[in-house]
This record gives C-alpha cells, sequence and structure tokens, in this order.
C-alpha cells in the first residue's frame, strides 16, 4: 500500500468508515501511533515473558517503600524552617523518592512491563507525597480545612442551612458537598469529619486515578503512554487544592463528566460503546446529569470550567452528539441554581463580576503579583511553582506541534478551555492557579505523548526522561511543604482554639492575627471573627504602630460581650513566611498583650495562649 493510499485509508477508520486497523505485535513497535492501540497479550502471558527490566522495577518498588517508611522515624517537625516540611524530611526519605522514580523510569523502559506494575508505582508516589504529613503530624493540617469541618459540624447541629451564618452564608447557597458529608456522618455514627478529614488528600488523589485512566485509555492503549501521564499529572500537581474542600470534591467530578464525555466521542482514538450513529446511552447519561447536579450545588467556580470543556469540546461537528447534551444539562442545572438557591450571592456579587470582564490583564496579574513583603524562601518558592507551571505548558505546547496526531484528539479543547476563565475573573487572585489545575490533566497527557513516544525505544532517552520526572516531582514538593510551619498545627493549639470556641460566651469576638489557626471558625454562627490581616491599610498600619491602640476597633465590635486574642505558632510562622504585617509585630503585640491591665490570659501552653478583654470600665468588677 503507497504512503497516500496508507493515509486515507487511516483517515476513513478515523471517521468510522474505514477497515479495521491493522494490529501490532507486543514484541515489535508499531509502525504508525494508530497501531499501538492494538489489543495487548494477557497480563499473565507479559508477566511470564517480562525481562531484566521489568524484575528490576518489581525489585525497586518494594525497596522504596521499606526506606519511605522507615524514614518516617526520624522526622522532626521541630526542625521545620522557612522550607517547612523540606527540612525536616531525613535523607532516607529522599533516597526512597529518587529510588521509586528510577524505578518507574525502568519499568517505562521496558515494553512488557504490566499494568499492575505501573499503578503500584502510581500509588506509592501518592502515597509518599500526600501521606507522609498526616503519617507523621497529629492533628489536620490546613486551616481551610478545619474551617470546612466547622461548616459540617454546623449544618449537622442545624440539620441543614446555618442561622446567623454572617461571611459563612456562601456556604448554605453551595451545600452540596457538606450536605454529602453530613450525610456520611449520619449513616456512620461519627461526630465529626475530622477523622477521616486528615487523609483527605490521598483519597481525593487516590480517586482522581479513576477519570484520569478513563481520559487517556479514551486515546490510546499503549500501556507506557498511559502511565508515564499518569505519573507525570501527579508529579505536577502543585497547587494543593485536593484536602478537605468543596473545590477537590467538584473538581474530581468535573474530571468524571469530562471523562464520561471523552470516553463516547468519535474523535477520540478508539472505537466507543454506544448507540448506533453515536449519542448516549441512557443510564451514562443520567450518571453525567446526576454528577453535574452535584458540581452545580457545591461550588461557585466549577461548574463555570466545566461549561467551557463541554462547549470547547462540543465545536467540532463530530463532537456535538455526545458534547452538547452534556453541555446542556450543565448549563441549565448551573442556571437554576444560581437562579435560586444562590441568587443571594449571585446579585450581589454580579456587579464585581462585569467590572472584572473589562480588566482581563489584571485577572491574570491578580495571582502573580503578590511577593513583595514575603519571606526570601517563599519568593524562591513561588518562582520555583511558576516555572513548574510555565515548563507544563511549554512541554504540552511542543508535543503538540510536534506529535501531530495528538491534535486529532480532544486533548487541545482540554488544555485550553480553563483559560477564558482566567481572563474574566480573579477569583481572588487564584484563578491562574485554578487553570493551571483544571488543564494539567490533558497537559500531562501531552507531555508523555513528548517522553515517551508511542511504539520508540526508550533506554536511550530514559536519563533524560528520569532527570526531567525527578525536577517536576522536586518543583512539587517544594510547593507542597515550602508552608508546613503554618500549615500544620499541634495539639496545644488546636486546645487553644477549642477553648476559645468553646468555653467563651455566645456573641464573643475572637481576634486574631491571621488565618493560620486550627478551628477558629467552629461555633461561627454564635462568635464573631476578626482577623488582623484582612482589615484595611490604615488599620493595618495603625496596628503596625502601635498594636493596642490599632485593636481598639476590634475590641468595640464585641459591645457589651467579651472579646478574645488568641495568638498561636502558626500565626506566628504565617506573619513571617507571608509578610503581611511588619517583622517582629506579632513579638511586640505579644508582649504588649501581656503588659495591659485591660488583657488578662485564659488559656496558656507552649505554642499558643489566650487573652481575654477587660475594659476599663469593669475593672473594679473583675
Amino acid at each position: 500500500m503507497t504512503g497516500r493510499r496508507r493515509a486515507a485509508s487511516l483517515g476513513k477508520i478515523e471517521e468510522g468508515t474505514g477497515p479495521a486497523r491493522p494490529r501490532a505485535t507486543d514484541g515489535a513497535p508499531p509502525d504508525t501511533p494508530e497501531q499501538a492501540h492494538a489489543s495487548p497479550p494477557p497480563e499473565s502471558s507479559r508477566l511470564r515473558r517480562a525481562g531484566p527490566g521489568v524484575w528490576t522495577a518489581c525489585v525497586v518498588l518494594p525497596a522504596s517503600v521499606s526506606l519511605w517508611l522507615l524514614s518516617l522515624r526520624d522526622v522532626r517537625l521541630d526542625a521545620m524552617g522557612d522550607l517547612g516540611l523540606l527540612q525536616a524530611l531525613p535523607v532516607l526519605f529522599w533516597i526512597a523518592l529518587g529510588l521509586l522514580v528510577l524505578g518507574f523510569c525502568v519499568a517505562a523502559a521496558a515494553r512488557r512491563t504490566a499494568h499492575s506494575c505501573f499503578a503500584l508505582y502510581v500509588l506509592t508516589l501518592i502515597a509518599m507525597i500526600h501521606a507522609t504529613p498526616p503519617m507523621v503530624e497529629q492533628e489536620l493540617r490546613y486551616s481551610w480545612a478545619w474551617k470546612h469541618v466547622a461548616v459540617v459540624d454546623a449544618m449537622l447541629r442545624h440539620d441543614g442551612e446555618v442561622p446567623n451564618a454572617g461571611g459563612f452564608d456562601i456556604y448554605n447557597q453551595w451545600p452540596g458537598f457538606f450536605q454529602f458529608n453530613a450525610l456520611i456522618l449520619r449513616a456512620t455514627g461519627l461526630e465529626s469529619p475530622l477523622g477521616y478529614a486528615m487523609w483527605a488528600q490521598v483519597l481525593a488523589n487516590v480517586l482522581m486515578l479513576g477519570p484520569l485512566l478513563v481520559i487517556y485509555r479514551s486515546i490510546t492503549t499503549d500501556r507506557r503512554l498511559v502511565w508515564g501521564a499518569v505519573w507525570i499529572y501527579y508529579s505536577c500537581s502543585w497547587v494543593g487544592q485536593d484536602y478537605f474542600a468543596p473545590q477537590a470534591f467538584t473538581f474530581l467530578l468535573c474530571a468524571c463528566v469530562i471523562a464520561l464525555v471523552v470516553r463516547q466521542l468519535p474523535s477520540s482514538r478508539l472505537p466507543r460503546p454506544g448507540p448506533a450513529g453515536g449519542g448516549w446511552p441512557r443510564g451514562r447519561f443520567v450518571l453525567v446529569i446526576v454528577i453535574e447536579a452535584a458540581i452545580a450545588s457545591s461550588h461557585q467556580l466549577t461548574p463555570l470550567m466545566l461549561i467551557s470543556a463541554l462547549l470547547l469540546l462540543s465545536l467540532p461537528r463530530r463532537n456535538r452528539r455526545v458534547a452538547l447534551p452534556a453541555l446542556a444539562g450543565a448549563v441549565v442545572l448551573t442556571a437554576a441554581w444560581n437562579a435560586t438557591v444562590a441568587r443571594r450571592y449571585v446579585s450581589a456579587n454580579l456587579d464585581s463580576f462585569v467590572d472584572a470582564l473589562t480588566r482581563p490583564e489584571a485577572n491574570i496579574w491578580s495571582g502573580l503579583s503578590r511577593l513583595g513583603d514575603a519571606a526570601p524562601s517563599q519568593v524562591m518558592v513561588s518562582w520555583i511553582d511558576r516555572g513548574l507551571s510555565g515548563g507544563v505548558f511549554l512541554l504540552a505546547a511542543l508535543a503538540l506541534m510536534t506529535r501531530r496526531w495528538t491534535r486529532r484528539t480532544p486533548l487541545l479543547p482540554l488544555v485550553l478551555f480553563p483559560l477564558p476563565l482566567a481572563l474574566v475573573n480573579a477569583y481572588g487572585g487564584e484563578m491562574i492557579f485554578r487553570a493551571y489545575m483544571f488543564a494539567l490533566p490533558a497537559a500531562a497527557f501531552l507531555i508523555a505523548a513528548l517522553l515517551m513516544p508511542q511504539g520508540r525505544r526508550l533506554p536511550a532517552r530514559m536519563p533524560v526522561v528520569a532527570v526531567l520526572l525527578a525536577a517536576m516531582l522536586g518543583s512539587l514538593l517544594f510547593g507542597y511543604y515550602s508552608k508546613e510551619a503554618m500549615n500544620r498545627f499541634s495539639a496545644q493549639e488546636v486546645a487553644a482554639t477549642r477553648y476559645v470556641t468553646t468555653q467563651t460566651p455566645p456573641g464573643s469576638v475572637i481576634i486574631s492575627v491571621t488565618f493560620a489557626a486550627p478551628g477558629l471558625e467552629m461555633h461561627y454562627d454564635r462568635h464573631e471573627r476578626a482577623e488582623i490581616t484582612q482589615e484595611g491599610l490604615q488599620a493595618k498600619r495603625l496596628l503596625a504602630k502601635d498594636p493596642l491602640t490599632g485593636l481598639e476597633p476590634l475590641l468595640r465590635r464585641a459591645g457589651d460581650k467579651p472579646a478574645y486574642v488568641i495568638l498561636n505558632r502558626a500565626q506566628y510562622a504565617d506573619v513571617h513566611l507571608n509578610g503581611e504585617m511588619p517583622p517582629g509585630f506579632m513579638s511586640r503585640l505579644e508582649t504588649d498583650l501581656a503588659r495591659s491591665p485591660d488583657f488578662t490570659p485564659v488559656h496558656r501552653s507552649d505554642d499558643a495562649v489566650v487573652y481575654r478583654f477587660t475594659p476599663p470600665s469593669e475593672g473594679s468588677r473583675g
């Protein structure tokens, strides 16, 4: 067959009208990318014929796991400095991680590595990255995770919508995630999600493996390419939105919808099961609608991201019988929810959203320009994260240029769909990072296609690939672990916040310097919260000049109710790392509080202190 006739035949095959594709044997590289989709021999057969590379990978994996587990005994949390957990991890941890990368590269270079071997490597990678903190720390990390635990607790106590929610009313309008967790607690008899919230990152990343595999295996059956893309995804997912939070929940659901849609698309590289002429099997489409409803009821941003993805996927005419019904469902459900349950929030913020549409450059810059006052270590980490993000998009673009077959897949729209939203809204300075997070699954596959091309032998290029994978993983760990000094909490800090939220009179004002305190939002329907770093510029200047004088406007909010000031170790770290208050402010504030007769310490430990404010007029009575 001539080259021209062969290309024409393959074109017909992609449209579903040509003859069956030729099958490639497992022992020789395919002549074309299409031949790489041939059905592989049974797993047991491949294992029997495994070469030395496969056996080497199988030996390296348990060695890496053993060294990792041994290393956890020597983690010294008190050794944390400006780079957080990176400074507390022993050398043995880094040896274990290096062995894991090396073993995966050996497995990828071998031609007969089984899916099970790749899966074990990926699961081990997830464990090393995400299970290490909860295995060495006592309490739930991330103050935002504690905040979401508080919302679940409040909705349980009120059996639904929480009255007097104040700034937390937004969660009454998007309660899906919290009500789902309340349902789990009622079904299991647990009192709080604290126990399993510690492992939320591990669970979220393990579950994410499902939609990733569906998407990738809808495009190719090349094992090396599929698992290489999965590995790259987990090595580059540095944004850290996978903790106990609505955005982690809806990101996973969004990936599931996209995976179901891509699985049905005729533009994917493999034949699709389904009704004659394309379209959706009824049961699968009902599942898509149910997931879209859960997304629309749980988060503000994710439904818009999903709509953008489905819109771009529906642009090719051959995709519309699949993408348009899913798109219509997402649009109708999101619009209905925003016009009814979430109407208060949408109405109150409509003007700011419209204003953001006219300033696309400011929306992007807002997430990239807040480094001036941060500690030098955090400036370095921020540039490492940005370098990783830029490198991911650069390698993905290079793959699209050099691996032409990837342009005939849904990968390009799946990389581009978050960008329009990054241009129209800043989302509190986080939109550019959320856009990276949503684009990463497709970008990771493109990078794998660039580094691990189908049908080619890899041993000669594996040293370069290994260096790149190690650089990606190292950059990820800088983003994940460098703020651990402010993200982790001791039992003493938890006890202090539990005291101030449960042992103080309802209506009290609880004042902190930053958000870095575990569970300050517990009983948020009974107390008012004030955070110094969230005050206006003039108020912060006054506080920096004279802490006690600057506190007076916050103390007056209590009226005739008491006010409490809580200081803890994590807040010290937060102020130092992020630089939102001048150096030494925390020490000056604590010294002034200790000297003032108007403030009485009512709870104290090595890591935290709580002061009660007694107005001078009440001094004689107290």
